[in-house]
């Protein structure tokens, strides 16, 4: 219950500022309405598949959660560096509950994101099948990455250098080693193996593989993402419980 009231209110923080919350659901959507109209414009002869919506689609719904960092880091340091969390860490509430509590309201607002750019994604060409349910699903560990990032940036800085971090670094590094920007497999050599050894690749290929219903190929992605994912919440929890007691980390 305390979890679910704590989310509640920083669901009102979120919904407070509107121009956040549409940016956030509504950037992906002229990314993919973007990188289409690119595509369409490339002559068949040349081989216009850079950009083909069943490997953009997925692609883009991938990167959209990258803003969920940014709305979750600064969401708490915000309150970090004000004097509501101070009054909080009085209550009963641990630091699990309190990450816990920044946490769904972002991965609702990443499953949303992500329902409405495959939507879009049908006015483009995507064909609308049940996988799209599994690929939403799939999305969600990816979403949960990036919010634990936005969290344990949150609860180490500032919100000015929580925006440079998860805004524009993360957000540059999310795109060119996912291959949203440009295929991996035309780069190839070292920078795909890096690539490949960052989550943000194989939470592609995982949301990829779903839209095509190649279900034989989702564990090993997912347990990368999933890894990662787990790394960065616990270590969100470690820092933030040492800021309830006022450590120095």
């Amino acid at each position: 219950m305390r979890i679910f009231l704590f989310a509640r209110r920083n669901t009102k923080e979120i919904l407070r500022d509107p121009i956040n919350f549409f940016f956030g659901v509504g950037f992906p959507l002229v990314l993919l309405a973007l990188l289409s109209f690119i595509n369409q414009s490339i002559p068949a002869e040349a081989g216009n598949t850079m950009f083909a919506i069943q490997n953009l689609a997925p692609g883009v719904a991938t990167f959209g959660p990258v803003f969920m960092a940014l709305f979750s880091g600064m969401l708490l340091s915000k309150d970090r560096t004000s004097s509501f969390l101070t009054r909080l860490f009085t209550s009963p509430m641990t630091s699990v509950d309190f990450i816990a509590g920044y946490t769904l309201p972002m991965v609702v607002m990443a499953a949303l994101q992500a329902a409405v750019t495959f939507l879009a994604a049908g006015l483009f060409g995507l064909t609308l099948t049940r996988n799209i349910l599994l690929a939403i699903v799939v999305v969600m560990p990816v979403a949960v990455l990036f919010i634990g990032f936005g969290l344990l940036c949150g609860s180490l800085m500032n919100d000015k250098a929580v925006g440079g971090i998860c805004g524009a670094l993360l957000t540059n590094v999310a795109g060119w080693l996912s291959g949203v920007w440009i295929p991996l497999d035309m780069i190839g050599g070292a920078f795909k193996a890096v690539a490949a050894a960052l989550p943000f690749y194989h939470g592609a290929e995982a949301t990829k593989a779903a839209i095509s219903g190649n279900f034989g190929e989702l564990p090993p992605h997912l347990a990368v993402v999933l890894i990662y994912a787990g790394l960065l919440y616990a270590l969100a929890v470690v820092v933030f419980r040492r800021k309830m007691r006022g450590d120095t980390v």
